[in-house]
């Protein structure tokens, strides 16, 4: 028996007294993968990105452990509720327009002390103090730093299009406004190299585009590296009490690790592994979070059905933003079908061997999207669910 036969039958097992669609996550391999973020971290702390676990069971067990601190948070309206749930050092990663959550936020101690919110621009401190409602607390707030590649001049960007702060004279620049600014203290910068650690360097069955990604990042990461140290200098020159100064994410722990200048990292998909981690060269984890669906109809030889299973990820619409048939081995998806909302055809020799009411169990693209569609997430261990948590959405929160 393979081992990924092994794991089918543990799941299998663990949760025959449930009917499926449900979703799990493997303890085993959850923990094993949060060990090894630790090691590639290298003694340098782990923020937890929680939009790649939307669970606050989870966020809890592995803020329980060595290695990680803090959260990363997707919404303000999320940052406030885990905030009020009894989490302490939450960074907004995105800039937010959420002018009522604001206003909470300035008039709270408690959450003005607990959240961090992210800026890249002097309009967003005009929109907090807008936003303020007679609220006094001094608003903690994040530069985020461009950490796009730009070669030819700047003609030729790779990157995500996120701040259109770049330079060291950027960002020190709007560090000397936040200082100027009653109100508000600047308290860390944070940079998400997404087309280093978020992009396979060795995809399959494609050797050129994997040789060309990995040429790309090692220039992107030396380029960085040392634009990132000299930004760190000229914000501190205005700001010397800066707290962090957060990198990095799932697929590029350790090299953002290296930096002298980087504090702490950023990381969460890594702690679930969804098959867009499956292609690269600098490590590997263990699938943790799954989803079962139900064999509903046997439409032919070599061909099965499932209930629902049309679950894509956020990103460029593509094969890679689909669920992948995991378990059993063998299947794959009918080209002029694909996954759909409500039916799903399954073609393959391991299709015969599946009956009525038998479940065929997938891997999201991404880590927490699959929350959105369970309202919670059955714990394994071993052969055994050993506890059943709510997602996000469980809990009636869905923050975007």
């Amino acid at each position: 028996m393979t081992a990924r036969a092994a794991d089918r039958a543990r799941y299998d097992r663990a949760t025959a007294h449930l009917d499926a669609p449900l979703a799990i996550v493997d303890l085993e391999a959850f923990d094993a993968n949060a060990d090894d973020l630790v090691r590639r971290a290298g003694g340098k702390p782990i923020r937890v990105a929680s939009k790649s676990v939307r669970c606050r069971h989870l966020l809890e067990r592995v803020l329980a452990k060595d290695g990680f601190a803090g959260i990363m948070s997707f919404t303000l309206a999320e940052s406030l509720w885990l905030a009020r749930s009894g989490f302490e050092d939450i960074l907004l990663a995105y800039p937010s327009a959420d002018r009522a959550r604001f206003a909470e936020l300035a008039a709270d101690p408690k959450l003005a002390a607990a959240v961090t919110v992210m800026i890249d621009d002097p309009a967003h401190l005009d929109l907090i103090d807008a936003a303020r409602d007679g609220g006094t607390e001094v608003v903690r707030v994040c530069l985020e730093l461009d950490t796009s590649l730009k070669l030819l001049g700047g003609r030729v960007r790779v990157g995500a299009l996120r701040s259109p702060l770049y330079s060291p004279a950027q960002l020190a620049d709007l560090a000397r406004t936040v200082a100027r600014r009653p109100g508000f203290k600047l308290v860390g910068i944070m940079g998400y190299e997404g087309h280093i650690a978020g992009v396979g360097d060795a995809v399959a069955g494609r050797p050129l585009r994997s040789r060309a990604v990995r040429l790309m990042q090692a220039t992107a990461r030396r380029e960085l590296a040392e634009r990132r140290g000299e930004v760190v200098r000229a914000v501190r020159a205005v700001a010397p009490d800066l707290e962090f100064v957060n990198g990095g994410g799932t697929g590029s722990v350790q090299t953002t690790a290296a930096e002298d200048a980087v504090t702490e990292i950023a990381a969460g998909s890594g702690l679930y592994v969804p098959r867009l981690f499956d292609n690269y060269t600098s490590f590997t984890g263990r699938p943790a979070a799954l989803f079962a669906m139900p064999v509903v109809r046997r439409p032919g030889v070599g061909v099965v059905t499932v209930l629902g299973g049309g679950y894509p990820a956020s990103g460029v619409a593509g094969p890679d933003r689909l669920p992948v048939p995991y378990l059993p081995e063998g299947l794959s998806y009918d080209s002029q079908e694909g996954p759909g909302e409500v039916q799903t055809p399954l073609l393959g020799s391991a299709a015969d061997d599946l009956l009525i009411g038998d479940r065929v169990w997938f891997r999201h693209a991404k880590a927490g999207e699959l929350c959105e569609r369970f309202a919670e997430l059955h714990l394994v261990e071993g052969d055994r669910v050993t506890a059943t948590v709510p997602t996000y959405r469980g809990e009636g929160q869905t923050f975007l």
